[in-house]
């Protein structure tokens, strides 16, 4: 359970007024309250802190808005409310819609600090709504402090004991394969991107559900350091490579919300975990190597890595002929130049799957937008000496082609929806915190609750 929220029933009034509802509602209210807003310049200043006559404690707190729709309009008081338990006002419907929003604004990343920052709690009448959204906050705050985890402390054996105790807590089933064992298995790509480094590349797998239920597979894309590999990044495209393992950590935030709200599903989670660094046996520019599904792939860039360690997990997601697959990865700039940081984009090769998922996230306020796998760039990923080459010739529709690459991993047949996000706010909003991020695990979330609940 979220520390910032708790059952309870008694907590400081916190009243939200619509900025063009102020003058009407300052009209109905006592004149002390009226003279105490405008001695305190509430019109402008957005916020007043009325204190009780006769005790001088905190007796209500009153926030100015532009729109009472706004889903992120408590996002930022946690932090600046003064430490203390709060009652948000107003109907269970608007208490809900605001109150993920003030929770999640409240999250810091606290491990390797002394002492965290005071926050401002809440106490919620309902205690179905407190679980409820205790599960939200826990996933989404799972995943933010998975990626703002410093790579050393978050390798590959990181993310497999954390997926490990996934599995013991939610009675599940986790297995993975190690080294050498990649190879013995047949997941040759993974092994090539991994080998370089002393922290062992991994194939993670938890399993959890009825064996009966309708199958879902997550892949995220598990690249815990992305130095570039012999194609070396420059120090400021390195600085922040620590979020590369961002797409696994929103599958593995994904399965805790999945797994917590008991959906009547067969879940199954891959993750593909290693660190591209350089060494003695990196993998070189013009390498050839045999995926799992036996497509060649030549490589062109060693910093085009992530797409490399996703297809063979892809082709190992194929083996359960699922009802759903669907990957995360941190795999493209050209998303971000197409959308932004903050609006994830996905690929999807079933229309009726991705019309419904954005409808989820828009119901949700979790936004996501869908873009072309667009084929006749196809030959953009032309090789002269394997199958396909694992960049394209050139870096116009970049997240396009990197689809495009992946899909040649998926069998035309099984729906699949990929999610190329930056994992990471370059900015502070009301409710998301600069640093690691999770986007769109809501609207898929709520798409499969839509679906199979």
């Amino acid at each position: 359970m979220s520390s910032l929220i708790r059952h309870s029933s008694t907590g400081i009034p916190l009243s939200f007024i619509a900025k063009a509802d102020l003058s009407t509602w300052l009209t109905e209210q006592p004149q002390a309250l009226q003279n105490w807003l405008t001695n305190c310049d509430f019109k402008n200043k957005g916020m007043a802190l009325v204190a009780n006559n006769e005790t001088g404690s905190l007796e209500h707190v009153y926030c100015l808005v532009n729109d009472l729709q706004d889903f992120w309009l408590a996002g930022d008081l946690s932090t600046k409310l003064p430490a203390g338990c709060y009652q948000i006002q107003g109907d269970e419907k608007f208490v809900e819609q605001v109150t993920l929003g003030f929770v999640l604004g409240g999250y810091e990343f606290s491990e390797y600090k002394e002492k965290p920052s005071p926050r401002a709690t809440l106490a919620i009448k309902d205690e179905s709504l407190v679980k409820r959204l205790s599960q939200y906050a826990s996933a989404i705050n799972l995943v933010r402090d998975l990626v703002n985890t410093p790579a050393a402390d978050m390798m590959p054996q990181h993310l497999s004991q954390v997926m490990a105790d996934l599995a013991d807590t939610f009675d599940g089933e986790f297995s993975e394969w190690v080294g050498d064992e990649l190879l013995e298995q047949n997941y040759p790509t993974i092994h090539m991107v991994g080998r370089a480094s002393e922290n062992k590349p991994r194939l993670l797998d938890l399993r959890w559900g009825a064996k009966d239920a309708p199958q879902i597979t997550l892949v995220g894309k598990g690249v815990c350091f992305d130095s570039g590999g012999l194609d070396l990044k420059p120090s400021s495209g390195m600085r922040n490579m620590k979020k590369d393992m961002g797409g696994a950590a929103h599958v593995i935030g994904l399965a805790q919300l999945i797994m917590a709200a008991n959906l009547p599903i067969r879940l199954r989670v891959l993750v593909p975990a290693v660190e591209n660094a350089v060494s003695r046996n990196a993998f070189r520019p013009g390498d050839v190597i045999k995926t799992r599904k036996g497509i060649t792939v030549e490589i062109d860039n060693t910093d085009a890595e992530g797409r490399l360690v996703l297809c063979d997990a892809l082709a190992e997601a194929q083996n359960d002929n699922p009802d759903l697959i669907v990957d995360f990865a941190t795999l493209t700039g050209a998303c971000r130049v197409a959308l932004g940081t903050e609006l994830p984009g996905f690929f999807a090769n079933n229309r009726e799957v991705a019309n419904k998922l954005m409808d989820a996230g828009e119901s949700c306020h979790d936004p996501v937008w869908q873009l072309p796998l667009f084929d006749q760039y196809k030959v953009l990923l032309k090789s002269d000496v394997a199958d396909i080459a694992n960049c394209a010739s050139t870096p116009f529709g970049g997240a396009i082609t990197a689809a495009l690459y992946l899909k040649e991993f998926i069998e035309p047949s099984t729906p699949w929806v990929h999610f190329d996000v930056m994992a990471w706010n370059l900015r502070a909003l009301p409710g998301r915190p600069a640093g690691g991020e999770a986007l769109g695990i809501r609207a898929v979330f709520n798409y499969l609750q839509d679906r199979f609940q």
